[in-house]
């Protein structure tokens, strides 16, 4: 009997274990995704299911691998960029069946086109275009020394600046990478000519922008369209359901207005895409301190725990290096490779392998700390006089013990001294952090770019130039405490 109740309890329990994981929505780096990810939200909240929108995770690579992994399971994409960027083998005009035939294998469902084509475009200011004569994209071609300011994803893709340059022979060599956010600021100040626009942001009539006529029909369409794992359709039904009924709901100008209320209004994101579907919005009781305290732990929980795996690591590494020259050369060489890698794609290397939030990015900090530790511990270590190792060894002490009551001790400032540097940098790498999902000061800092809004650039930088200072400080504090009198009067002298 006893065995017959247990078995009717975990039945009735499963439901809600199965419910307890909320569902996880992602978007991109740029105003529109966010807004489609709190309609996304909003939608599945409406229904009774419990969602977070995990904001502005970077670019496309990182979004489509979270989907993948199962690290988010919905986000907004854009069929031009499904044919161009995700799927191999996809004519460009492929339509939403065959696009969702070909996602059915990798585990993917797609829904209908929200009601809008997003596509790309050229842009210049009106004034300019019209002073030079240029009307369509072909009309570059007269103008070879014109500045190009492209977003650094269009700088790269299939379906961008490469194909757009082959498409139209353009001749023009001046062409930068910027962020998509800052480049209508540098188009009207006159720091570049022509930028990549998407049809539907607010910045074009606000900037007094002219779009360039695709008179040669490179870029596809662009229709927008939720991305989510099939899964979803049996452990959360009714949000797939509710996402399908968002398709055709939302049309050029009504995501236009969206965007200029959230971009250009100031209004927030998801008081927007609760208005747009005519429901209530979260109340917004996360004041000021709130959100800092929030994101100051979650900044140190990054730097804490990276730091002390690296000098778990890097010590030893350190030690052995200076015993072993020929292998310490190698251990030195590698660290110093890991510390070429760039900052962003160190990030991204670890989604694979971690997925999206605090463990890639902890591990992606964990190897950029690794150098400073290893290389300060190897040149404490050998910088010790030949006359004081010999000293040691001659009053019999064994090689461990010596390392321990003699050597260490002495290369205690060059090791703190390294670990010290190793925080600092951390404190500021961990503000990309916030592209993976993981949070900390990086976070304020992104929607502050892409809001154009100093006052939320200001509340990440300014915490996070507070905590390197204090991290210092603290090293300082601890460098004094832990080296012995002795060397320290000997420091002084």
């Amino acid at each position: 009997m006893k065995r017959l109740l247990l078995v009717c309890g975990v039945l009735l329990l499963l439901p809600a274990w199965l419910q307890a994981e909320p569902v996880r929505i992602g978007s991109k780096q740029f105003t529109e995704s966010v807004i489609l990810g709190e309609v996304a939200r909003i939608s599945a909240r409406d229904v009774g299911v419990d969602a977070v929108h995990e904001r502005e995770l970077g670019g496309t690579s990182i979004l489509w691998s979270a989907l993948q992994h199962g690290d988010i399971d919905v986000y907004a994409e854009y069929t031009g960029t499904i044919t161009h960027e995700l799927l191999k083998g996809v004519a460009p005009d492929a339509d939403i069946a065959t696009l969702r035939a070909k996602l059915k294998p990798l585990g993917i469902g797609i829904t209908d086109s929200l009601g809008f084509n997003n596509t790309y475009a050229i842009g210049m200011r009106a004034d300019r275009a019209a002073q030079l004569h240029i009307r369509r994209i072909s009309d570059l071609l007269a103008q070879p020394g014109l500045r190009f300011g492209f977003s650094n994803e269009f700088m790269d893709r299939a379906d961008g600046w490469p194909g757009l340059r082959q498409r139209y022979g353009l001749p023009q060599t001046q062409v930068r990478g910027l962020d998509h956010t800052l480049s209508y600021r540098a188009v009207a100040s006159g720091a570049v000519d022509a930028i990549d626009l998407y049809s539907t942001d607010a910045e074009i009539p606000y900037y007094h922008l002219r779009t360039l006529e695709d008179d040669r029909h490179y870029f596809p369409r662009y229709e927008a369209v939720y991305l989510y794992r099939l899964s979803l359709e049996h452990s959360a039904p009714a949000v797939v359901t509710a996402l399908r009924q968002l398709a055709g709901r939302i049309d050029e100008d009504a995501m236009r207005r969206m965007n200029a209320r959230v971009k250009l209004q100031g209004i927030k994101d998801g008081v927007v895409a609760a208005d747009f579907l005519g429901v209530r919005a979260d109340a917004d009781g996360v004041g000021f301190w709130s959100r800092l305290l929030q994101r100051s732990v979650e900044h140190v929980k990054l730097v804490v725990l990276s730091l002390g795996l690296a000098i778990v690591l890097a010590i030893p590494l350190g030690i052995l290096a200076a015993r072993l020259q020929r292998l310490g050369q190698v251990v030195l060489g590698l660290t110093g490779i890991l510390q070429t890698v760039p900052s962003l794609a160190m990030f991204v290397f670890m989604i694979p392998l971690f997925g999206i939030g605090t463990w890639p990015a902890v591990a992606a900090l964990f190897f950029y700390s690794l150098l400073p530790i290893v290389r300060n511990t190897y040149a404490g270590l050998v910088g010790i006089a030949p006359e004081l190792r010999e000293s040691a060894a001659a009053l019999g002490l064994p090689p461990g013990v010596r390392l321990r009551e003699v050597e260490l001790p002495m290369a205690m400032r060059s090791i703190l001294a390294g670990v010290k540097i190793a925080a600092v940098i951390n404190v500021g790498t961990a503000t990309l952090a916030a592209l993976i999902g993981a949070g900390g000061y990086g976070q304020p800092i992104l929607t502050g770019i892409r809001l154009d809004d100093i006052g939320l650039i200001l509340e990440g930088a300014v915490p996070a130039a507070l905590l390197a200072l204090l991290v210092q400080g603290v090293f300082e504090g601890i460098e004094r405490w832990l080296t012995p009198r002795g060397l320290r009067i000997e420091a002084r002298l």
